[in-house]
C-alpha cells in the first residue's frame, strides 16, 4: 500500500497467456474483416451500407416497424447523431420516416416505410447469402450452438458496460 501523499500504485498488466492471445487474434480479424465483407456485399448489391441494413432489420421486426430512436440506437451500436445521420439517408429514399411519439412528445419514432420493406426484401437474399458463405456455412451445427453461447456471453458483458 503506497504511503500517505504517494501516487497510487498501477496495478500491473494482466497480459494475455499463449492459449488467450491465440483465441484474441483470430477473433479480432473476425471483428474487423467480417463487417468490411458485409459491407461491400451490400454495398455492391443493394447499395447500402451494413449498418443501413441493420437498422431496416430492426424496424422491420418491431410491432408496426416502429421503435423509439433510443432503442433503435442501443440495438444497432450507434450514438445517437450517427443514427440520425444514418436515418437522414435512409429518409432521402423513402425507406424511413420519423413521427413523433403519440404517448410521449419527448420521444420520437423512427419507422420502416411499405417501400423501405420492400428494398430491405430485395437486400435480404444476398446478404443472408453472404452471411452462410462467410460464417454458417463453414460451422457445422454444435460449432453454432457454442458460437451462439460465446457470442451472447460477449454481448451480455458489453451490455454491463453501456450501462
Amino acid at each position: 500500500m503506497p504511503e500517505p501523499g504517494e501516487p497510487d500504485a498501477v496495478p500491473a498488466p494482466r497480459w494475455l497467456d499463449d492459449e488467450e492471445l491465440a483465441a484474441w487474434l483470430p477473433l479480432v480479424r473476425v471483428l474487423t474483416v467480417l463487417p468490411q465483407q458485409l459491407d461491400r456485399q451490400l454495398r455492391e448489391q443493394a447499395g447500402i451500407k451494413h449498418v443501413y441494413y441493420m437498422i431496416m432489420v430492426l424496424l422491420s421486426e418491431a410491432p408496426d416497424r416502429t421503435l423509439p430512436l433510443s432503442a433503435l440506437a442501443k440495438g444497432v451500436g450507434m450514438i445517437p447523431s450517427r443514427l440520425t445521420h444514418a436515418l437522414g439517408s435512409l429518409e432521402s429514399r423513402g425507406w424511413t420516416e420519423r413521427l413523433p411519439s403519440p404517448t410521449d412528445r419527448r420521444v420520437q419514432l423512427a419507422r420502416l416505410t411499405d417501400a423501405g420493406m420492400h428494398a430491405l426484401e430485395a437486400a435480404a437474399p444476398g446478404h443472408v447469402a453472404e452471411v452462410r458463405r462467410t460464417v454458417v456455412d463453414v460451422l457445422t451445427r454444435r460449432d453454432l450452438q457454442e458460437l451462439r453461447r460465446i457470442a451472447g456471453r460477449i454481448a451480455a458483458a458489453l451490455e454491463e458496460v453501456e450501462d
